[in-house]
């Protein structure tokens, strides 16, 4: 089997394990693209409305299909999560590339044999392509050119082969290669994801109290590096009359994304917990969760996507049936 990187997935599975055995937390994985945390997946995720609490149960269902709707065509863009194929840890040095077996970093069999070689310099990250690989920048073909990584100002250097595309993402300390194909089988076989039936009850209203200054949460990565970042306060709602709080990840002038984990995990629902997005707070710091749109982290559809667990605070001691159920083989 083609695989991208080989020792990625099992690492992966236990790094789910442990978090989820201590409550513990993952690193806030980024986009499809591979920018920052939470990045891109708002327009995924949220669409709860600014109405919120205030749709009626049928406006309400018709909202929830719209937004299931769009969250399958956003899985199955060209760029989008199921077209990841391989992520590769770069270190000092030349990095050769190809589909032949004797290649440090193994691309799908469509790529050249013999591809190209990425080399780390002095901080530098460089791209020589071979001879006749078809490589291109921007459109425009290249014999060598600098790699920028998603941490640059501008996004990271994507280069195209073929229905190939690859970048370099910057994670704290560390380098990696991803990489997507659009004819990517998972891509094409791909037709949605069992849902629990949407039930209004799920939609509850909920109050941010804000820290001052906001929170700062260390979160591990299920590949081994910790990230900071600052979360906006403690978001306090009832389910069943009973108050929980979860603290959120992110914010925007739109909205919050919760990781949230709950007593379906591992059951009926991915073992390392769900995501969703809620309307920003108004003034007032009041908002509305609706569980009905929470979704699957992308290590659900593949093993090469860095993704967050729910920190212990956002580990709930309640079944969540609502938003969507396991996926494949994921667990």
């Amino acid at each position: 089997m083609r695989n991208g990187l080989k020792w990625l997935a099992p690492v992966a599975l236990l790094g789910v394990a442990a978090a989820i055995g201590c409550g513990g937390s993952v690193q806030l994985g980024g986009s499809a693209g591979g920018v920052g945390m939470g990045a891109g997946a708002s327009t995924v995720g949220a669409g709860t409305g600014s109405a919120g609490m205030a749709m009626g149960v049928d406006e309400h269902r018709r909202d929830v299909e719209k937004w299931y709707g769009e969250r399958v065509a956003r899985l199955k863009k060209e760029d989008g999560w199921l077209t990841l194929v391989g992520l590769f840890p770069l270190t000092e040095g030349r990095h050769r590339f190809g589909s032949a077996n004797d290649n440090e970093l193994l691309f799908p069999a469509s790529a050249p044999a013999h591809a190209g070689t990425v080399i780390i310099e002095n901080g530098l990250i460089r791209l020589e392509s071979e001879p006749g690989a078809g490589m291109t920048n921007d459109g425009k073909p290249f014999e060598h050119t600098e790699l920028k990584s998603d941490k640059d100002g501008a996004g990271p250097t994507e280069i195209t082969l073929g229905t190939i595309r690859f970048y370099v993402i910057d994670r704290p300390g560390s380098l990696y290669l991803r990489v997507k194909d659009s004819e990517s089988p998972l891509r094409k076989e791909f037709t949605g994801i069992e849902r629990y039936p949407v039930d209004d009850a799920w939609r509850v209203a909920a109050h941010l109290e804000r820290y001052d200054p906001p929170k700062k949460l260390t979160v591990p990565n299920v590949i081994g590096f910790d990230e900071t970042v600052e979360c906006p306060g403690l978001l306090k709602f009832k389910l069943d009359g009973k108050e929980y709080a979860i603290e959120p990840m992110s914010e925007s002038e739109e909205d919050m994304w919760l990781v949230f984990g709950d007593a379906t995990n591992g059951d009926e629902t991915y073992g390392g917990g769900r995501f969703v997005y809620i309307p920003a707070p108004d003034k007032n710091g009041d908002t509305a969760i609706d569980f009905n749109k929470s979704y699957n982290p992308p290590c659900v559809f593949t093993p090469y996507a860095t993704c967050p667990l729910p920190i212990a605070q956002n580990v709930l001691p309640v079944r969540v049936e609502a938003g969507e159920k396991m996926w494949g083989e994921a667990h």
